[in-house]
């Protein structure tokens, strides 16, 4: 009888829930201003954001992970962003995208959310006025691995 070696590949569910979250990210998109004709551009066939795993916008922040904010934050909205962020289910995270949602950009008054890191806690920022659809998807990446180097629960108990 012939020796038949059979590869052998060994992990623990932690990584391998890790690695899952971390291909499969499920984005609902916050689109405030001009940065969200950029976000909606990444999202087309022409950019593959699939290839990240970042494909399909989720309609119902209960079925999302991600929040990508592209644009202003005035303050009249920002209670609305807190709510669709606390509807989330955990583990989620949150790009910040544009100089607008990152700083306030060309918007220093007082009806503008001088950064959505003041409502919202921010994992990525991704600069620009309006950023590229390129550069979205470097912090799209960026965060994967973040995520990879944050060990995430299984399951919130809570």
């Amino acid at each position: 009888m012939a020796d038949i070696e059979i590869p052998v590949l060994t992990t623990t569910v932690d990584k391998l829930v890790g690695w899952a979250r971390r291909s499969a990210i499920w984005p609902v998109s916050f689109g405030l201003a001009c940065c969200a004709i950029e976000m909606m551009a990444m999202a087309a066939n022409r950019y593959d954001v699939a290839r990240f795993g970042a494909e399909v916008f989720r309609g119902s922040p209960r079925q999302a992970d991600l929040m990508i904010v592209a644009g202003r934050l005035s303050r009249k909205m920002a209670p609305a962003l807190r709510r669709v962020y606390d509807q989330m289910p955990e583990p989620k995270w949150v790009i910040s995208m544009g100089a607008c949602a990152s700083v306030g950009g060309i918007f220093d008054n007082y009806a503008i959310v001088q950064g959505v890191d003041q409502v919202v806690p921010v994992d990525v920022f991704v600069p620009g006025c309006p950023p590229r659809p390129e550069s979205l998807i470097y912090g799209i990446v960026q965060l994967q691995r973040k995520m990879a180097r944050t060990p995430q629960p299984l399951m919130n108990w809570g």
